[in-house]
């Protein structure tokens, strides 16, 4: 057996969980709902407070499955409980990020500003303080989503390894490259 797809989900005060029959999850919160269509061979249990994902064979395609839909539903479970957040860091001269609605207008060194739209699910904030980069602060119920966009919005501007510029993830760590060797 799988040891994460064994592992039980629990679930907190005020969450619930479904399973339509054509297979699809419905999970409600405090914080929202969320629904997520699952392999009709994978089995989803509701017990009182817990979740139990089970497959019915060793094939290795259910193998593979049990694993990756227990952590679909535990995210899901933590998403609408807790929410996520993903905050992205612009580093280089000139860099700045500004939200109007759901667009975020982005200078990253070109000769135009960038227009990203937001999907309505996202929750988006930008801190700017001086002496600090500007920041990007994306909240979302929807680990999925948020990481692509997250990474969506990064890939406008990939951190390089010379100076460091470009967009990144604050927890990430640019390796960085030693420029030209000086001549004689």
């Amino acid at each position: 057996m799988s040891r994460i797809g064994k592992k039980p989900i629990t679930l907190a005060q005020g969450v619930t969980v479904t399973v339509t029959p054509a297979n699809e999850i419905v999970v409600k919160g405090p914080k929202g709902e969320l629904k997520e269509a699952i392999d009709r061979d994978i089995k989803v249990e509701v017990n009182g407070t817990e979740v139990n994902v089970t497959r019915p064979t060793d094939q290795i395609r259910h193998r593979a499955m049990h694993g990756l839909y227990r952590s679909i539903v535990a995210n899901m479970v933590k998403g609408v409980t807790d929410g996520f957040k993903r905050e992205l860091e612009l580093v280089g001269v000139g860099y700045r990020a500004a939200i109007t609605g759901q667009q975020l207008d982005m200078a990253l060194g070109f000769s135009h500003n960038i227009i990203f739209d937001l999907p309505k699910e996202i929750k988006a904030t930008t801190v700017s303080e001086k002496g600090q980069n500007p920041r990007i602060i994306l909240e979302s119920t929807d680990k999925q989503l948020l990481g692509q966009v997250a990474a969506k919005i990064r890939s406008l501007r990939k951190p390089e390894p010379y100076k460091g510029k470009g967009v990144r993830y604050s927890d990430e760590i640019v390796r960085r490259k030693a420029g030209k060797a000086a001549g004689k």
